[in-house]
């Protein structure tokens, strides 16, 4: 097929839907941001099926004037925040393509590139890893395709877009830590196949269906695809009459989020936002024009009881460096996150949430994250979770607090004996100075060997270095308050018979003291040593 007439255009509606239908189920369960279990499959599905429910019902025999039909049904009957902006993607194929009777390769070119700027567009704050990340791939390369081909335009676009499909977990760090890709993506990759299979006779068109469009329940609850846990319903209305969407846009911000007002082109605008007060939101849009199918719906989320939300109780979070460390906080039933430079917020909430339980305790023994930690629990508690931080310094402090963690005490009183137990633990380290300091003993150069006791820098060892006899004498002014148990965590590059050094040592010097030692591989510290 070398150009796209309006045979086509109804073929590949009718074909999304059957499509879209077949993968809801799939993409509904890989929804994970910025809220998990939400319903994009669903509402991909519904929007799409009154996208082909207008197409139908509208005479043409244009690609222009199916493509008109098409983005007006979706407008109409957009579901949420990802129907939103399907509806401004076929808008933008409807621009591109007015006035038109077939389509060549070119006119979809630039109807893939004006679907990407209507549908960035229409978001807010656009993030990476997202539909529209996948969208703009898919718009680019068709610009970027060298030919004119109608089906040399379409293969590259479907092609970079599951290309891009497949990159967004390591532009999202939520979508890589539930093994996912965007399911808004994914939608759009199963528009575009389906795209690509009807211009290039890959695949038979499936039989044409006829859309029904679902009956709204009395009570019309939904599930949050995006947007802050704070507002509780999300209300949607079509709008005529509408001169300059900004002022809407604007008083919509100062009511709640996820704030969209997108048009068809030709008068009729959508009107979508998250909030608590449903009546400003309504009465926004009788200020600025006529509005219409009315929606509100709550989230399930709100609805839903707390115990549906939480399978357990408690969980214990730890933020730790090096192999050996991470598997000792598994062992013992914590969930771990091994930073690897900066930590995005992200990534910490996702973590958090992930544990799916009521109360978290969480132990930050890493370097650097204590400002994302701040914002990630901020946003976890706003959601409805008990998120406590105990203060670590060091994984021995972390290690102490979680030997005296008990899910069977009150959370309150836990979290004060966990953090009791770090606080009794003196932590200490021997490592290797990276760069030119002063500290309170003395300058200390690259290469030098560092004894660290309470974070101050207690002894400075200047090349050719001493790992054994440091170590030996930073044990002993740890013991000189008292203790009656030793923790050693061997780094990765720790010498092999540290350990056994140790042993003898505590054994001539200290024999009232136990030893413990693991080989905990982290990277920073030749030696962690904490006493308690």
């Amino acid at each position: 097929m070398q150009a796209l007439d309006a045979v086509a255009v109804r073929q590949w509606a009718n074909a999304c839907v059957r499509s879209l239908d077949a993968n809801r189920e799939d993409i509904d369960r890989i929804n994970v941001f910025p809220v998990p279990d939400g319903d994009t499959g669903t509402n991909l599905l519904q929007t799409m099926r009154s996208a082909l429910d207008s197409l139908l019902r509208t005479p043409g025999d244009s690609v222009g004037a199916a493509l008109a039909a098409l983005a007006r049904g979706a407008l109409a009957g957009a579901r949420g925040n990802s129907g939103v902006i399907l509806s401004q993607v076929l808008r933008g194929l409807a621009e591109a393509a007015q006035g038109a009777s077939t389509a060549s390769g070119a006119a979809l070119r630039d109807a893939l590139l004006r679907a990407d700027e209507l549908a960035t567009a229409a978001v807010s704050r656009p993030v990476p890893g997202t539909v529209l990340t996948v969208l703009r791939a898919a718009a680019e390369a068709a610009r970027d395709a060298g030919s004119d081909d109608l089906d040399q335009v379409v293969t590259a676009a479907a092609k970079a877009g599951a290309a891009a499909l497949a990159e967004t977990p390591r532009q999202l760090a939520v979508l890589a830590r539930a093994g996912v890709v965007d399911a808004g993506g994914r939608g759009l990759v199963v528009l575009l196949d389906t795209l690509a299979a009807v211009i290039t006779g890959r695949e038979q068109p499936p039989p044409p269906v006829t859309p029904v469009l679902p009956r709204p329940p009395e009570a019309l609850t939904t599930a949050r695809e995006a947007g802050s846990a704070d507002y509780e319903y999300e209300v949607m209305y079509l709008l005529d009459g509408l001169d300059d969407p900004e002022p809407l846009r604007t008083a919509l911000e100062g009511l709640g989020d996820c704030v969209s007002v997108v048009g068809d082109g030709n008068g009729l605008w959508t009107v979508h936002v998250h909030c608590n007060d449903i009546g400003a939101a309504v009465e926004a849009g009788v200020e600025a024009g006529r509005p219409h199918r009315i929606t509100v719906a709550r989230f399930a989320d709100q609805v839903a009881a707390q115990a549906a939300r939480f399978s357990r109780d408690r969980a214990v979070v730890a933020l730790v460096e090096g192999d050996g460390v991470a598997e000792l906080f598994r062992a013992e039933g914590a969930a771990v996150l091994r930073p690897d430079g900066p930590v995005p917020p992200a990534d910490l909430l996702a973590l958090i949430t992930g544990t799916r339980a009521r109360h978290v305790t969480v132990l930050p023994c890493a370097e650097g994250v204590r400002a994302p930690l701040d914002e990630a629990v901020s946003q976890a508690v706003a959601a409805g979770q008990d998120v406590v931080v105990v203060p670590t310094s060091s994984p021995v402090q972390a290690l102490a607090a979680l030997a005296v963690h008990d899910p069977a005490r009150r959370a309150g009183d836990d979290v004060v004996a966990m953090a009791e137990a770090a606080a009794a633990t003196r932590w200490g380290r021997v490592e290797v100075c990276q760069s030119e300091a002063i500290t309170w003993v003395g300058r200390c150069r690259p290469g030098d060997l560092l004894a660290v006791l309470d974070g101050d820098v207690v002894r400075v060892q200047p090349e050719p270095a001493d790992v054994a006899g440091l170590a030996r004498l930073l044990v002993d002014r740890m013991l000189a308050a008292g203790g009656e148990l030793v923790t050693a965590l061997l780094g990765a590059d720790a010498p092999e018979d540290l350990d056994r050094v140790l042993e003898e040592h505590l054994r001539a010097a200290h024999p009232e003291v136990e030893l413990v030692r693991y080989p905990g591989g982290q990277a920073d510290a030749l030696l962690i040593v904490g006493v308690e």
